[in-house]
Protein backbone atom coordinates (compact mmCIF):
# COMPACT_ATOMS: atom_id res chain seq x y z
CA UNK A 1 0.00 0.00 0.00
CA UNK A 2 1.48 3.54 -1.38
CA UNK A 3 1.80 6.11 1.70
CA UNK A 4 3.23 9.89 2.25
CA UNK A 5 3.56 10.63 6.09
CA UNK A 6 4.68 14.22 4.71
CA UNK A 7 2.87 17.36 2.95
CA UNK A 8 4.16 19.43 0.34
CA UNK A 9 4.72 22.61 0.99
CA UNK A 10 6.35 25.62 -0.72
CA UNK A 11 8.16 23.27 -2.99
CA UNK A 12 9.54 21.12 0.48
CA UNK A 13 8.13 17.66 2.31
CA UNK A 14 7.43 18.46 5.58
CA UNK A 15 5.85 16.84 8.59
CA UNK A 16 2.13 17.52 8.87
CA UNK A 17 0.66 19.58 11.75
CA UNK A 18 -1.70 16.33 12.45
CA UNK A 19 -1.67 12.89 12.73
CA UNK A 20 -4.61 12.31 10.35
CA UNK A 21 -4.86 10.51 7.17
CA UNK A 22 -6.57 10.10 4.05
CA UNK A 23 -7.80 6.63 2.89
CA UNK A 24 -7.23 6.23 -1.10
CA UNK A 25 -10.14 3.52 -1.89
CA UNK A 26 -10.02 2.30 -5.49
CA UNK A 27 -13.84 1.97 -6.80
CA UNK A 28 -13.45 -1.32 -8.45
CA UNK A 29 -11.82 -3.13 -5.63
CA UNK A 30 -13.40 -1.07 -2.83
CA UNK A 31 -10.31 -2.09 -0.35
CA UNK A 32 -7.86 0.91 0.10
CA UNK A 33 -5.29 1.41 -1.52
CA UNK A 34 -2.91 4.12 -0.56
CA UNK A 35 -2.95 6.47 3.47
CA UNK A 36 -1.31 9.33 3.27
CA UNK A 37 -1.24 12.28 5.77
CA UNK A 38 -3.78 14.83 5.73
CA UNK A 39 -3.27 18.43 5.59
CA UNK A 40 -5.14 20.97 8.58
CA UNK A 41 -6.14 24.47 8.39
CA UNK A 42 -2.43 24.96 9.66
CA UNK A 43 -0.57 23.62 7.09
CA UNK A 44 -2.65 25.77 4.73
CA UNK A 45 -1.62 28.81 6.63
CA UNK A 46 2.02 27.63 6.23
CA UNK A 47 1.36 27.07 2.47
CA UNK A 48 -0.03 30.42 1.80
CA UNK A 49 2.25 32.19 4.12
CA UNK A 50 5.33 30.75 2.04
CA UNK A 51 3.26 31.81 -1.18
CA UNK A 52 2.67 35.39 0.20
CA UNK A 53 6.42 35.33 0.60
CA UNK A 54 7.64 34.18 -2.86
CA UNK A 55 4.87 36.86 -3.90
CA UNK A 56 6.14 39.91 -2.04
CA UNK A 57 9.68 39.33 -2.02
CA UNK A 58 10.61 36.73 -4.12
CA UNK A 59 12.35 36.13 -7.22
CA UNK A 60 9.34 34.26 -9.05
CA UNK A 61 7.30 37.46 -9.71
CA UNK A 62 9.83 39.33 -10.86
CA UNK A 63 11.73 37.12 -13.02
CA UNK A 64 11.63 37.95 -16.96
CA UNK A 65 9.01 36.03 -18.55
CA UNK A 66 11.01 34.44 -20.60
CA UNK A 67 12.32 32.16 -17.70
CA UNK A 68 9.24 31.37 -16.58
CA UNK A 69 8.12 29.87 -19.42
CA UNK A 70 11.74 27.81 -19.29
CA UNK A 71 10.93 26.31 -16.02
CA UNK A 72 7.22 25.14 -17.35
CA UNK A 73 9.22 23.72 -20.19
CA UNK A 74 11.58 21.30 -17.98
CA UNK A 75 8.09 20.65 -15.98
CA UNK A 76 7.19 19.16 -18.83
CA UNK A 77 9.78 17.50 -20.13
CA UNK A 78 9.93 15.72 -16.71
CA UNK A 79 6.38 15.20 -16.85
CA UNK A 80 6.26 12.89 -20.10
CA UNK A 81 8.19 9.52 -18.77
CA UNK A 82 6.14 9.50 -16.18
CA UNK A 83 2.74 9.39 -18.23
CA UNK A 84 1.70 5.53 -18.03
CA UNK A 85 2.67 6.15 -14.27
CA UNK A 86 0.29 9.17 -13.56
CA UNK A 87 -2.77 7.05 -15.76
CA UNK A 88 -2.36 3.76 -13.46
CA UNK A 89 -3.01 6.07 -10.76
CA UNK A 90 -5.93 7.72 -11.68
CA UNK A 91 -6.94 4.81 -12.87
CA UNK A 92 -6.66 2.93 -9.73
CA UNK A 93 -7.98 6.00 -7.83
CA UNK A 94 -11.04 7.44 -9.29
CA UNK A 95 -11.81 4.12 -11.71
CA UNK A 96 -10.76 5.73 -15.19
CA UNK A 97 -10.44 3.22 -17.93
CA UNK A 98 -7.05 3.31 -18.52
CA UNK A 99 -7.26 3.53 -22.35
CA UNK A 100 -8.91 6.70 -21.60
CA UNK A 101 -6.84 7.15 -18.22
CA UNK A 102 -3.89 7.23 -20.62
CA UNK A 103 -5.49 8.90 -23.72
CA UNK A 104 -6.71 12.01 -21.71
CA UNK A 105 -6.09 12.41 -18.13
CA UNK A 106 -2.43 11.35 -18.70
CA UNK A 107 -1.59 12.75 -22.14
CA UNK A 108 -3.46 16.13 -22.24
CA UNK A 109 -1.27 17.84 -19.32
CA UNK A 110 1.87 17.51 -21.13
CA UNK A 111 0.37 18.95 -23.88
CA UNK A 112 -1.45 21.64 -22.36
CA UNK A 113 2.02 22.18 -20.71
CA UNK A 114 3.59 23.31 -23.41
CA UNK A 115 1.09 24.80 -25.22
CA UNK A 116 0.93 27.04 -22.64
CA UNK A 117 4.28 28.19 -22.67
CA UNK A 118 3.82 28.60 -26.53
CA UNK A 119 1.11 30.79 -25.77
CA UNK A 120 3.11 33.03 -22.88
CA UNK A 121 5.56 33.84 -25.05
CA UNK A 122 2.83 35.66 -27.23
CA UNK A 123 1.62 37.68 -24.04
CA UNK A 124 2.75 41.69 -24.52
CA UNK A 125 4.06 41.83 -20.90
CA UNK A 126 4.64 45.62 -21.71
CA UNK A 127 3.17 47.73 -24.27
CA UNK A 128 3.44 51.10 -25.39
CA UNK A 129 0.10 53.17 -26.25
CA UNK A 130 0.09 57.06 -27.24
CA UNK A 131 -2.44 58.83 -25.07
CA UNK A 132 -5.24 61.50 -26.18
CA UNK A 133 -3.98 64.03 -23.83
CA UNK A 134 -0.18 64.80 -25.07
CA UNK A 135 1.25 61.88 -22.80
CA UNK A 136 2.13 58.27 -23.41
CA UNK A 137 0.84 55.51 -21.99
CA UNK A 138 2.85 51.89 -20.67
CA UNK A 139 1.46 49.25 -19.84
CA UNK A 140 2.28 46.62 -17.31
CA UNK A 141 0.76 43.34 -17.27
CA UNK A 142 1.50 41.76 -13.37
CA UNK A 143 0.47 38.63 -11.43
CA UNK A 144 -2.56 39.24 -9.44
CA UNK A 145 -1.15 37.17 -6.88
CA UNK A 146 -1.35 34.26 -4.50
CA UNK A 147 -4.02 31.71 -6.43
CA UNK A 148 -5.25 29.28 -4.16
CA UNK A 149 -6.29 26.59 -7.11
CA UNK A 150 -9.46 24.45 -5.68
CA UNK A 151 -9.46 20.65 -8.37
CA UNK A 152 -12.11 17.55 -8.10
CA UNK A 153 -11.90 14.12 -8.58
CA UNK A 154 -12.64 13.59 -11.70
CA UNK A 155 -10.04 14.75 -14.23
CA UNK A 156 -7.55 15.54 -11.10
CA UNK A 157 -4.29 15.59 -13.27
CA UNK A 158 -5.32 17.55 -16.66
CA UNK A 159 -7.17 19.77 -14.08
CA UNK A 160 -4.84 20.94 -11.84
CA UNK A 161 -1.91 21.37 -14.93
CA UNK A 162 -4.77 24.02 -16.59
CA UNK A 163 -5.12 26.22 -13.56
CA UNK A 164 -1.21 25.74 -12.06
CA UNK A 165 0.85 26.55 -15.33
CA UNK A 166 -1.49 29.72 -16.00
CA UNK A 167 -1.01 31.03 -12.61
CA UNK A 168 3.01 30.20 -12.77
CA UNK A 169 3.71 31.66 -15.73
CA UNK A 170 1.67 34.59 -14.95
CA UNK A 171 3.80 35.19 -12.06
CA UNK A 172 1.82 33.54 -9.27
CA UNK A 173 2.46 31.23 -6.44
CA UNK A 174 0.21 28.37 -5.83
CA UNK A 175 -1.21 26.65 -3.28
CA UNK A 176 -3.03 23.66 -5.10
CA UNK A 177 -5.67 21.64 -3.29
CA UNK A 178 -6.74 18.21 -4.79
CA UNK A 179 -9.64 16.12 -3.92
CA UNK A 180 -9.29 13.75 -1.22
CA UNK A 181 -10.36 11.02 -3.90
CA UNK A 182 -7.26 11.75 -5.87
CA UNK A 183 -4.52 13.00 -3.91
CA UNK A 184 -1.37 10.14 -5.67
CA UNK A 185 -0.85 11.61 -9.16
CA UNK A 186 -1.47 15.44 -7.34
CA UNK A 187 1.87 14.55 -5.19
CA UNK A 188 3.59 12.56 -8.30
CA UNK A 189 3.19 16.29 -9.90
CA UNK A 190 4.29 17.87 -6.60
CA UNK A 191 7.78 15.87 -7.08
CA UNK A 192 8.15 16.82 -10.63
CA UNK A 193 7.78 20.48 -9.79
CA UNK A 194 10.80 19.81 -6.96
CA UNK A 195 12.67 18.19 -9.38
CA UNK A 196 12.08 21.33 -12.19
CA UNK A 197 14.12 23.72 -9.43
CA UNK A 198 10.58 26.31 -8.63
CA UNK A 199 11.62 28.42 -6.33
CA UNK A 200 10.54 28.03 -2.89
CA UNK A 201 6.99 29.08 -2.03
CA UNK A 202 6.21 29.28 -5.40
CA UNK A 203 4.13 25.87 -5.11
CA UNK A 204 1.90 23.72 -2.58
CA UNK A 205 0.20 20.66 -3.25
CA UNK A 206 -2.90 20.03 -0.17
CA UNK A 207 -4.74 17.28 -0.92
CA UNK A 208 -8.00 17.91 1.15
CA UNK A 209 -11.42 17.96 1.76
CA UNK A 210 -14.04 20.89 1.72
CA UNK A 211 -12.96 22.23 4.87
CA UNK A 212 -9.75 22.73 3.79
CA UNK A 213 -10.98 24.29 0.29
CA UNK A 214 -13.39 26.61 2.69
CA UNK A 215 -10.58 27.81 4.86
CA UNK A 216 -8.10 28.91 1.54
CA UNK A 217 -10.85 30.43 -0.07
CA UNK A 218 -11.58 32.81 3.04
CA UNK A 219 -7.79 33.31 3.72
CA UNK A 220 -6.93 36.48 3.50
CA UNK A 221 -3.13 36.00 1.76
CA UNK A 222 -4.81 34.62 -1.14
CA UNK A 223 -5.86 36.90 -3.91
CA UNK A 224 -7.11 34.98 -5.94
CA UNK A 225 -9.40 31.69 -6.10
CA UNK A 226 -9.63 29.24 -9.17
CA UNK A 227 -12.85 26.52 -8.72
CA UNK A 228 -13.72 23.49 -10.31
CA UNK A 229 -16.58 21.74 -8.78
CA UNK A 230 -20.01 21.62 -8.52
CA UNK A 231 -22.40 24.97 -9.14
CA UNK A 232 -23.82 24.75 -5.57
CA UNK A 233 -20.10 24.98 -4.14
CA UNK A 234 -19.44 27.39 -6.61
CA UNK A 235 -21.92 29.59 -5.30
CA UNK A 236 -20.39 30.02 -1.87
CA UNK A 237 -17.13 30.33 -3.06
CA UNK A 238 -17.94 33.49 -5.16
CA UNK A 239 -20.27 34.91 -2.37
CA UNK A 240 -17.00 34.83 0.08
CA UNK A 241 -14.84 36.07 -2.94
CA UNK A 242 -17.40 38.54 -3.50
CA UNK A 243 -17.30 39.62 0.35
CA UNK A 244 -13.31 40.31 -0.17
CA UNK A 245 -13.10 41.58 -3.65
CA UNK A 246 -11.23 38.65 -3.80
CA UNK A 247 -10.26 37.62 -7.94
CA UNK A 248 -12.46 34.40 -8.29
CA UNK A 249 -13.15 32.19 -11.73
CA UNK A 250 -15.46 29.44 -11.46
CA UNK A 251 -15.83 26.02 -13.76
CA UNK A 252 -18.77 24.48 -12.51
CA UNK A 253 -21.85 21.80 -13.31
CA UNK A 254 -23.50 21.15 -16.88
CA UNK A 255 -26.00 19.95 -18.80
CA UNK A 256 -24.79 20.06 -22.77
CA UNK A 257 -26.89 18.96 -25.20
CA UNK A 258 -25.50 17.08 -28.47
CA UNK A 259 -28.16 17.99 -31.31
CA UNK A 260 -28.69 15.75 -33.55
CA UNK A 261 -30.04 17.78 -36.96
CA UNK A 262 -32.97 15.63 -39.25
CA UNK A 263 -30.12 15.30 -42.06
CA UNK A 264 -27.47 12.90 -39.27
CA UNK A 265 -26.78 9.16 -39.66
CA UNK A 266 -27.76 7.39 -36.49
CA UNK A 267 -24.80 5.41 -36.54
CA UNK A 268 -22.32 7.90 -37.20
CA UNK A 269 -23.57 10.12 -34.28
CA UNK A 270 -24.39 7.43 -31.76
CA UNK A 271 -20.43 6.72 -31.88
CA UNK A 272 -19.38 10.55 -32.08
CA UNK A 273 -21.91 10.35 -28.20
CA UNK A 274 -20.34 7.84 -27.19
CA UNK A 275 -17.15 9.84 -26.57
CA UNK A 276 -19.43 13.19 -25.85
CA UNK A 277 -21.68 11.69 -23.75
CA UNK A 278 -19.65 8.54 -21.93
CA UNK A 279 -16.53 10.06 -21.60
CA UNK A 280 -14.94 8.91 -18.64
CA UNK A 281 -17.80 6.50 -17.35
CA UNK A 282 -20.16 9.68 -17.68
CA UNK A 283 -18.19 11.93 -15.00
CA UNK A 284 -17.23 14.76 -16.81
CA UNK A 285 -18.57 18.42 -17.23
CA UNK A 286 -18.51 18.86 -20.44
CA UNK A 287 -20.71 15.28 -20.99
CA UNK A 288 -23.68 16.25 -23.42
CA UNK A 289 -26.24 13.64 -22.17
CA UNK A 290 -29.04 15.71 -23.39
CA UNK A 291 -29.40 14.09 -26.81
CA UNK A 292 -31.93 16.24 -29.08
CA UNK A 293 -32.99 14.30 -32.02
CA UNK A 294 -35.73 15.10 -34.62
CA UNK A 295 -38.99 14.02 -33.67
CA UNK A 296 -39.72 11.79 -37.04
CA UNK A 297 -36.18 10.11 -36.59
CA UNK A 298 -36.95 9.67 -32.79
CA UNK A 299 -36.57 5.83 -33.21
CA UNK A 300 -34.09 5.14 -35.19
CA UNK A 301 -31.54 7.57 -33.18
CA UNK A 302 -33.17 5.45 -30.17
CA UNK A 303 -31.94 2.11 -31.44
CA UNK A 304 -28.64 3.29 -33.11
CA UNK A 305 -27.65 4.47 -29.68
CA UNK A 306 -29.52 1.62 -27.28
CA UNK A 307 -26.98 -0.69 -29.93
CA UNK A 308 -23.73 1.61 -29.19
CA UNK A 309 -24.19 1.25 -25.40
CA UNK A 310 -25.44 -2.38 -24.84
CA UNK A 311 -21.66 -2.96 -27.04
CA UNK A 312 -19.73 -0.70 -24.03
CA UNK A 313 -17.87 -3.21 -21.93
CA UNK A 314 -18.20 -2.51 -18.10
CA UNK A 315 -15.25 -3.91 -16.38
CA UNK A 316 -12.25 -3.92 -14.40
CA UNK A 317 -11.04 -0.25 -15.34
CA UNK A 318 -7.27 -1.88 -15.53
CA UNK A 319 -8.26 -3.80 -18.53
CA UNK A 320 -7.74 -2.05 -21.87
CA UNK A 321 -10.71 -3.70 -23.08
CA UNK A 322 -13.53 -1.60 -20.33
CA UNK A 323 -15.33 1.43 -21.87
CA UNK A 324 -17.23 1.78 -18.57
CA UNK A 325 -15.27 1.72 -15.22
CA UNK A 326 -17.00 2.09 -11.56
CA UNK A 327 -18.16 5.27 -10.38
CA UNK A 328 -15.54 7.58 -8.14
CA UNK A 329 -17.75 6.02 -4.87
CA UNK A 330 -20.55 4.56 -3.04
CA UNK A 331 -22.12 7.92 -2.79
CA UNK A 332 -22.02 8.59 -6.24
CA UNK A 333 -23.45 5.33 -7.37
CA UNK A 334 -26.40 5.63 -5.24
CA UNK A 335 -26.76 9.00 -6.76
CA UNK A 336 -26.55 8.40 -10.12
CA UNK A 337 -28.86 4.90 -9.54
CA UNK A 338 -31.27 6.69 -7.59
CA UNK A 339 -31.63 9.38 -11.06
CA UNK A 340 -32.15 6.04 -13.12
CA UNK A 341 -35.01 5.22 -10.51
CA UNK A 342 -36.63 8.62 -10.72
CA UNK A 343 -36.54 8.40 -14.72
CA UNK A 344 -38.81 5.72 -14.92
CA UNK A 345 -40.92 7.51 -12.11
CA UNK A 346 -41.15 10.26 -14.59
CA UNK A 347 -42.41 8.35 -17.30
CA UNK A 348 -39.41 8.79 -19.61
CA UNK A 349 -38.79 5.39 -22.00
CA UNK A 350 -36.17 3.24 -20.35
CA UNK A 351 -34.59 1.81 -23.60
CA UNK A 352 -31.40 0.21 -22.12
CA UNK A 353 -29.71 -0.50 -19.05
CA UNK A 354 -31.46 0.60 -15.70
CA UNK A 355 -30.66 1.12 -11.93
CA UNK A 356 -30.07 -3.17 -11.29
CA UNK A 357 -26.26 -3.97 -10.99
CA UNK A 358 -24.50 -5.12 -13.84
CA UNK A 359 -24.13 -8.64 -14.55
CA UNK A 360 -21.59 -10.15 -12.59
CA UNK A 361 -20.85 -7.09 -10.22
CA UNK A 362 -19.35 -8.08 -7.23
CA UNK A 363 -17.23 -5.02 -5.72
CA UNK A 364 -16.96 -2.29 -7.46
CA UNK A 365 -19.22 0.80 -8.00
CA UNK A 366 -20.73 0.13 -11.22
CA UNK A 367 -23.38 1.39 -12.83
CA UNK A 368 -25.36 -0.23 -16.00
CA UNK A 369 -25.05 2.29 -18.96
CA UNK A 370 -28.19 3.86 -19.29
CA UNK A 371 -30.50 5.85 -22.13
CA UNK A 372 -33.90 7.11 -21.93
CA UNK A 373 -36.10 8.13 -24.86
CA UNK A 374 -38.72 10.16 -25.16
CA UNK A 375 -37.93 12.36 -21.89
CA UNK A 376 -39.49 15.36 -20.84
CA UNK A 377 -36.91 18.40 -21.33
CA UNK A 378 -38.87 19.85 -18.36
CA UNK A 379 -37.79 16.65 -16.21
CA UNK A 380 -35.19 16.29 -13.46
CA UNK A 381 -33.40 13.68 -15.65
CA UNK A 382 -33.15 16.35 -17.97
CA UNK A 383 -32.20 19.20 -16.03
CA UNK A 384 -29.80 18.23 -13.33
CA UNK A 385 -26.45 17.02 -13.68
CA UNK A 386 -26.20 13.16 -12.99
CA UNK A 387 -22.71 12.53 -13.34
CA UNK A 388 -22.58 9.36 -14.76
CA UNK A 389 -23.25 6.94 -17.41
CA UNK A 390 -26.62 8.02 -18.14
CA UNK A 391 -28.33 9.32 -21.76
CA UNK A 392 -31.67 11.17 -22.19
CA UNK A 393 -33.09 11.95 -25.49
CA UNK A 394 -35.63 14.15 -25.84
CA UNK A 395 -37.55 14.61 -28.94
CA UNK A 396 -37.75 18.36 -31.00
CA UNK A 397 -40.49 19.35 -33.67
CA UNK A 398 -37.75 21.72 -35.74
CA UNK A 399 -34.22 23.54 -35.45
CA UNK A 400 -35.68 26.25 -33.82
CA UNK A 401 -37.45 24.38 -30.86
CA UNK A 402 -34.17 22.58 -30.73
CA UNK A 403 -32.08 25.77 -29.84
CA UNK A 404 -34.87 26.15 -27.79
CA UNK A 405 -34.58 22.82 -26.02
CA UNK A 406 -30.81 23.22 -25.58
CA UNK A 407 -31.23 26.16 -24.06
CA UNK A 408 -34.04 25.91 -21.96
CA UNK A 409 -31.64 24.64 -18.78
CA UNK A 410 -30.05 26.34 -16.30
CA UNK A 411 -26.73 25.18 -17.26
CA UNK A 412 -23.96 26.79 -20.23
CA UNK A 413 -20.91 24.94 -20.15
CA UNK A 414 -20.52 22.89 -23.81
CA UNK A 415 -22.79 21.46 -26.24
CA UNK A 416 -22.77 20.15 -29.82
CA UNK A 417 -24.00 19.75 -33.31
CA UNK A 418 -24.05 16.56 -35.65
CA UNK A 419 -24.95 17.23 -39.01
CA UNK A 420 -23.18 16.38 -42.08
CA UNK A 421 -23.26 20.07 -43.51
CA UNK A 422 -20.96 21.97 -41.74
CA UNK A 423 -22.36 25.54 -42.18
CA UNK A 424 -25.82 24.45 -40.74
CA UNK A 425 -23.86 23.24 -38.07
CA UNK A 426 -21.96 26.47 -37.41
CA UNK A 427 -25.62 28.34 -37.85
CA UNK A 428 -26.80 26.06 -35.01
CA UNK A 429 -23.81 26.62 -32.69
CA UNK A 430 -23.88 30.15 -32.90
CA UNK A 431 -27.60 29.87 -31.33
CA UNK A 432 -26.87 27.67 -28.01
CA UNK A 433 -25.91 29.73 -25.15
CA UNK A 434 -23.16 28.08 -23.79
CA UNK A 435 -19.36 28.72 -23.33
CA UNK A 436 -17.56 25.79 -25.09
CA UNK A 437 -19.54 23.60 -28.71
CA UNK A 438 -18.44 21.47 -31.04
CA UNK A 439 -19.81 20.58 -34.50
CA UNK A 440 -19.44 16.93 -35.23
CA UNK A 441 -17.50 16.42 -32.31
CA UNK A 442 -17.90 17.11 -28.61
CA UNK A 443 -16.15 20.02 -27.53
CA UNK A 444 -12.33 19.94 -28.20
CA UNK A 445 -10.39 20.31 -25.28
CA UNK A 446 -7.93 22.57 -27.39
CA UNK A 447 -5.11 24.26 -25.24
CA UNK A 448 -5.46 27.24 -27.36
CA UNK A 449 -9.36 27.47 -27.12
CA UNK A 450 -10.51 29.45 -23.82
CA UNK A 451 -12.57 26.87 -21.54
CA UNK A 452 -15.56 28.18 -19.46
CA UNK A 453 -19.25 28.68 -19.45
CA UNK A 454 -21.85 30.80 -19.12
CA UNK A 455 -24.99 31.00 -16.57
CA UNK A 456 -24.77 28.14 -13.86
CA UNK A 457 -21.44 26.89 -15.41
CA UNK A 458 -18.70 29.43 -14.44
CA UNK A 459 -17.70 32.09 -14.44
CA UNK A 460 -14.44 33.28 -16.40
CA UNK A 461 -12.34 31.49 -19.03
CA UNK A 462 -9.60 28.79 -18.52
CA UNK A 463 -6.82 27.94 -21.43
CA UNK A 464 -6.06 29.42 -24.21
CA UNK A 465 -4.30 32.99 -23.57
CA UNK A 466 -7.60 34.18 -21.36
CA UNK A 467 -5.92 31.38 -18.95
CA UNK A 468 -2.96 33.13 -18.92
CA UNK A 469 -4.66 36.58 -18.94
CA UNK A 470 -7.25 36.00 -15.96
CA UNK A 471 -4.03 36.11 -13.61
CA UNK A 472 -2.24 39.11 -14.56
CA UNK A 473 -3.25 42.66 -13.39
CA UNK A 474 -2.96 45.46 -16.02
CA UNK A 475 -1.07 48.59 -15.01
CA UNK A 476 -1.43 52.48 -16.91
CA UNK A 477 1.73 54.46 -16.22
CA UNK A 478 1.37 57.84 -17.81
CA UNK A 479 4.61 59.72 -19.02
CA UNK A 480 4.98 62.82 -19.69
CA UNK A 481 7.89 64.53 -21.53
CA UNK A 482 10.07 66.64 -19.27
Amino acid sequence: MQGEERVFIGGSWVPPSTGRRIEVISPHTEQAIARIAAPAPRDADAAVAAARAAFDRGPWPRLPPAERIAAIRRLADLYDPCREDIARLISAQMGAPITFARSAHAALPGVMMRAFADIAETVDWEQARPGRYGSDILLQRTPVGVVAAIVPWNMPMLLAVMKLVPALLAGCPVVLKPSPETPLDAYLLARLTEQAGFPPGVISVLPGDGALGAHLVAHPGVDRVSFTGSTAVGARVAAVCGAALKRVSLELGGKSAAIVLDDADPATTAAGIKVAGLMNSGQACVAQTRILVPRSRHDAHVDALAAMMDALVVADPADPATDIGPLVSRRQQERVRAYIELGEKEGAVLATGGAALPAGAGSGWYVRPTLFARADNGSRIAQEEIFGPVLTVIPYDDEDHAVHLANDTRYGLSGSVWTPDTERGLAVARRVAAGTFGVNQPYSMDPAAPFGGVKDSGIGRELGLEGIDSHLDTKSISVAAP
